[in-house]
């Protein structure tokens, strides 16, 4: 077969691919984010077991070591819920800002660039695998802590909401410091300086902070969650005021989530 002939076909055969690939109907948003989050979670089970370990860890220490400061009262249930919401910041927040550092400055996001994805769908499959793989890990801290300052434990279900909007809140916020900084090492700074921030403001009791420490704790998006787990704490739960954080909860995530896939694109194109 002639030389020509061969390349004639070849020349073809690319020219219907391509037409092909042009057609192509793009990716619908829910398959591809379940596609995202299984991938997500695989990785992350192999991982950052070690580190959902040491956060834990982490947070039931505090615990320790506040009990012997802290008798009982409202001071007690801020230190709980604010422990169980650490382990959903060390993850989410911390965890999540130095995944999309390093998959900016290794060129991985050209990998996800190059699917046929939609970008929220990106954002929100890591985010929700990394929020959900904090539940094992927030549901021992709220019981080792109840169990440590004889808080009821009737309520606990409420960490059902707890976790996913909070994880939400903090997760796309770890994304979007991630997507924003410049370099990698920044990335992990700022995911650093966010987990601080909710070990500071979410687990020390509000009723002794500064105005402005309280101001700065109002803005803080896990804030939220921990009033509506602290509150379920008391003997006749204000369920109202639990719903009303609960919400404000979900409005900060899904600015959160937001601001996230804004910054995902504007990392993906340059």
């Amino acid at each position: 077969m002639p030389v020509e002939t061969v390349a004639g076909r070849t020349a073809a055969g690319a020219a219907v691919r391509a037409q092909e690939a042009g057609l192509a109907p793009r990716a619908r948003l829910l398959p591809s984010l379940a596609a995202v989050y299984r991938a997500q979670l695989s990785r992350a089970r192999v991982a950052r077991i070690p580190l959902l370990f040491v956060a834990t860890f982490q947070s039931v220490g505090i615990m320790v070591l506040m009990r012997g400061v802290v008798d009982g009262g409202s001071e007690a249930r801020a230190v709980v819920a604010g422990s169980s919401v650490l382990v959903v910041a060390f993850v989410a927040l911390n965890l999540l800002a130095q995944y999309f550092g390093q998959l900016r400055a290794s060129g991985g996001l050209d990998h996800y660039a190059t699917l046929p994805v939609p970008p929220s769908a990106v954002v929100l499959g890591a985010a929700a695998a990394y929020a959900s793989f904090t539940a094992p890990g927030t549901v021992v801290t709220a019981v080792v802590g109840s169990v440590l300052f004889g808080l009821p434990m009737a309520h606990l279900w409420i960490l059902l909401a707890v976790i996913p909007l909070a994880g939400a809140a903090l997760a796309g916020l770890g994304a979007a410091l991630g997507l924003l900084a410049p370099r990698p090492e920044l990335a992990t700074l700022l995911g650093q300086l966010g987990m601080s921030a909710a070990l500071l403001l979410g687990v020390l009791p509000a009723d002794g902070m500064p105005t402005l420490l309280q101001y700065a704790r109002d803005l803080l998006p896990s804030t939220y969650g921990v009033e509506a787990l602290a509150r379920t704490f008391d003997t006749g739960p204000d369920w109202t005021a639990v719903v009303r954080d609960l919400g404000v909860c979900a409005a900060v995530g899904v600015a959160s989530l937001a601001a996230a896939t804004w910054a995902y694109r504007r990392a993906a194109v340059r």
